[in-house]
């Protein structure tokens, strides 16, 4: 799979050990039709154990002249950490609360036995209850200013060096930097910055090549396109032509009303400026759905079940249909996203997503370092055209922040696509994770490997094992455990030379 010598996984499949795994529920049949309130089974998950526990930061770790601290929130469960031989998996949090992060990252609590493992996930800055201003974190543009990846990375070494100067036995015990999406961008960053901190790095989904013209616009869309061309017959082509059977539905005398009802929205639309924020957001909902299109039941963005693009398909069978019934079967495909628990009274606009992501802080780093374009043309996607204007973008950003974005910083800090003097990266990305497509997906070097999962979502080798996993994902935690105890034994090697 991927860059990785098929031969090699299927060897080690055959001396693979079970890791330890969260109970499953059977599975599931995905219906045929779903109604306006559906039951929602959740998969019954075990108790994680941890401490919560907080580190004084500076707000400032490069400049001189400012004194003010703040706590970093970060948790730690040693239940299985040994002295002799152990190790530390370091979660390198991203753009949310970190509970929640912890919550989600099952892959790090099934092997913690195994890697003799503490488990630690640190709490980005300005997210969930790490914020270096409190109350006045989001205010303006001056308080935001500490807001960048390198400064998050400096709160992650200033904490691992905490760690082992204040645990007895960690001091020379290896670290291992982990992380998914945006965190598995900042698990590579931290090895590229800190190797003398971490041993290696799993960057898991890990879009680091998403920035400037590293690679197409287009390419994230396009993904998401194929996932939904592959998920049932005349899907992505049914929804290219959504589009515009809601502008012709809108413009009719009485059609921003009926649009209301027909989606049930929470708010009606009043406005045509109104048709194309509802377009970006069911977009959006397109979007996610590819991202999480997982083979199970699950509850990380929101409820949803398994293999959740499939369902939304069975509602775009057919694209030459009349404008009120295409609308009909994007409610019931919106549907699935928004009320699969049976809990929504109407559909809200506003939100895509768990209130567990720092949607401020977010915008704020898209707007400055985070730069990310995507395009679509409407031809080789299922969007409608929408061009990348940086210019346009920039003026979004002083409008909403007052600043201007600097799309050039990250592969300028990071090495864009010159990484090759790095060592000890595993970057995993899934064939149906459209960020995926600013991913690492070829093998740079020997020490830096590219895994592609094939029939595998955004970070799927990051959450609990699970009975309904596919096969590849399964190969590929065993692949991944392999090299992270590579990187463990080499450097106890080292340890010993040194001693």
């Amino acid at each position: 799979m991927g860059c990785r010598s098929l031969l090699l996984l299927l060897l080690l499949l055959a001396f693979l050990t079970p890791a330890a795994s969260s109970p499953v529920s059977p599975s599931l049949r995905a219906p045929s039709s779903l109604p306006w309130s559906t039951s929602f089974k959740s998969r019954p998950t075990i108790t994680l154990k941890y401490s919560i526990r907080y580190i004084q930061q500076k707000v400032d770790h490069f400049g001189f002249n400012i004194d003010r601290t703040f706590k970093q929130r970060y948790l730690i469960a040693d239940n299985y950490w040994k002295e002799d031989g152990g190790s530390i998996l370091f979660y390198t949090g991203n753009e949310g609360d970190i509970i929640w992060f912890c919550n989600n990252t099952g892959f790090m609590w099934d092997i913690a036995e195994e890697m003799k493992a503490m488990l630690v996930f640190a709490e980005h800055r300005y997210y969930g209850e790490s914020l270096p201003f409190g109350a006045d974190s989001f205010s303006d543009s001056r308080h935001l200013n500490f807001l960048t990846t390198e400064q998050a990375l400096a709160d992650f070494a200033k904490l691992i060096k905490y760690l082992k100067r204040t645990i007895p036995g960690a001091r020379n015990q290896p670290v291992i930097a982990l992380g998914g999406s945006y965190g598995g961008m900042l698990a590579a960053w931290f090895r590229m910055k800190y190797p003398h901190l971490v041993v290696g790095a799993l960057a898991s989904s890990a879009p680091i090549w998403q920035f400037n013209d590293l690679v197409p616009c287009d390419t994230f869309m396009k993904i998401v396109t194929t996932d939904f061309g592959r998920s049932g017959p005349n899907c992505s082509e049914s929804i290219r032509r959504s589009w515009d059977a809601i502008s012709r539905l809108a413009k009719k005398g009485p059609g921003l009303r009926w649009l209301s009802e027909a989606l049930h929205l929470c708010t009606p639309l009043t406005k045509w400026q109104d048709v194309q924020h509802l377009k970006d957001w069911i977009s959006e909902t397109w979007v996610n759905l590819a991202m999480v299109d997982y083979p199970y039941e699950s509850n990380f963005l929101q409820p949803l079940p398994a293999w959740p693009v499939k369902v939304v398909c069975q509602y775009f069978k057919y694209y030459n249909v009349p404008d009120t019934l295409m609308l009909q079967n994007i409610f019931q495909a919106l549907n699935v996203y928004y009320n699969y628990s049976g809990q929504a009274k109407c559909l809200n606009v506003s939100e895509t997503a768990t209130s567990s992501l720092g949607v401020l802080g977010w915008s704020y780093q898209a707007c400055t370092e985070m730069v990310m374009p995507t395009c679509s043309d409407g031809v080789d996607d299922m969007f409608e055209p929408h061009s990348w204007n940086m210019k346009e973008y920039s003026d979004d950003c002083f409008k909403q922040w007052g600043v201007r974005p600097r799309p050039s910083w990250i592969p300028t800090m990071y090495g864009g696509k010159n990484i090759s003097s790095h060592t000890n990266i595993i970057f995993s990305n899934g064939e149906l994770d459209p960020w995926s497509g600013g991913g690492v997906t070829k093998d740079i070097t020997d020490t830096l490997l590219a895994i592609v999962i094939p029939n595998g979502a955004h970070h799927l080798d990051l959450r609990a094992s699970n009975a309904l996993d596919p096969v590849s994902v399964q190969l590929t935690r065993a692949l991944e455990v392999k090299y992270m105890k590579q990187w463990i034994s080499d450097f106890y090697v080292r340890l010993r030379k040194m001693n």
